[in-house]
């Protein structure tokens, strides 16, 4: 059986080429290839002796997602949709901005979170990915892209922010962020990697200690009763846990503050009120707010709040002080925005119905 060793990490790689009989610089040495460079033939990594070109190319493969389609929307943002193995698929958007290019990779196949605003989570979950095929999607984008004319990469920050909850799948996670972290491969700084969560409160524990990267807080409501609904997961890992984990986070991670991000919901999230409870919430944790306006998809049973609105309750956030963002919806047209990825699908969480009952 063939090694992929577009998953490993360095210390991986190291052992690999150990049990080869070969020295361990040799893992740096095609770890630029594979991730710097973007060979995926053996053959033509020159600087590797002859002999070791032909064991890899017996004991080894680097084996990237299958392109299945490319879409670009009218704003720059293109969306990928990537084969992993036969009828599994997941897509990979690239977000161009006059300063930075940003990648938003995928995680797990599906969602088992099922948030009720989301179309991801509405389609159930099926699998999560390996460590090789979270990298695959940065690979080929990579390649995909290549360099600005000054020379320097187009994506310039990675985001966990795909299909599934990165928290879930935690070990390849990791060797995810190893990987992008490894000054022999994507050398990317912790503050341009940023995981999104909902929060699953032990894994975000392990994170703060192993590899705390920049971190976006999936939060969408101010009190429990309606989490509860919106995002079912805070069931389990109510908001007071979750404030005290983000507290203790931030004297780690590699940014002074949170990110909390929070979907714009017409009449279920967006009062005045709601506002008051968000700011009461976090009043003591150093936080920025990236305020969502719902991106509607069929069947969601929720309407986007009104700009009015939307202005409105960030300015009662700015009056406390807060740095207020309010997200540019992109890629909407090509389903690629914010909860579309994979959008079109059978609801298999049936969470919305909850919602509506609760309403009536």
């Amino acid at each position: 059986m063939t090694v992929n060793l577009l998953g490993l990490t360095r210390e991986e790689l190291t052992e690999f080429f150990v049990s080869l009989g070969e020295k361990p610089f040799r893992a740096k040495q095609v770890m630029k290839w594979i991730h710097q460079l973007g060979v995926d033939d053996f053959t033509q990594m020159t600087d590797v002796t002859k002999l070791l070109r032909e064991k890899l190319t017996d004991l080894a493969k680097v084996a990237v997602p299958k392109l299945l389609s490319e879409q670009i929307s009218t704003d720059g943002t293109k969306k990928w949709l990537l084969e992993l193995t036969p009828g599994n698929a997941i897509e990979t958007v690239f977000i161009p901005e006059d300063d930075r290019g940003t990648l938003c990779v995928s995680s797990q196949v599906g969602c088992a979170l099922a948030c009720t605003f989301c179309s991801t989570g509405r389609q159930g979950f099926n699998r999560n990915l390996t460590t090789a095929e979270i990298i695959g999607q940065i690979w080929w984008a990579y390649k995909a892209l290549g360099k600005n004319p000054k020379g320097e990469r187009v994506i310039s920050n990675v985001v966990l922010m795909g299909m599934g909850e990165p928290l879930l799948n935690y070990d390849a996670v990791i060797n995810t962020l190893s990987i992008l972290l490894d000054d022999h491969a994507y050398g990317l700084s912790r503050r341009r990697v940023t995981l999104s969560t909902s929060g699953v409160i032990p894994a975000l524990k392990r994170l703060q200690e192993q590899m705390p990267v920049a971190l976006a807080v999936s939060l969408h409501a101010p009190n429990d009763s309606l989490r509860d609904v919106l995002v079912p997961i805070n069931q389990k890992y109510p908001l007071h846990q979750l404030m005290e984990a983000c507290r203790s986070y931030v004297s780690a991670g590699p940014r002074d503050f949170i990110t909390f991000e929070y979907v714009m919901l017409k009449n279920v999230n967006d009062s005045d009120q709601h506002a008051k409870e968000l700011i009461e919430l976090v009043k003591d944790i150093p936080c920025k707010f990236n305020l969502i306006p719902f991106n509607p998809f069929p069947g969601s049973g929720y309407e986007t709040s009104s700009s009015e609105r939307i202005h409105q309750f960030k300015s009662q956030l700015v009056e406390q002080g807060y740095i207020v963002t309010i997200r540019k919806t992109r890629g909407d047209d090509i389903d690629a925005a914010c909860g579309q990825l994979a959008g079109k699908v059978i609801d298999k969480s049936r969470r919305h119905e909850k919602f509506i009952e609760i309403q009536q």
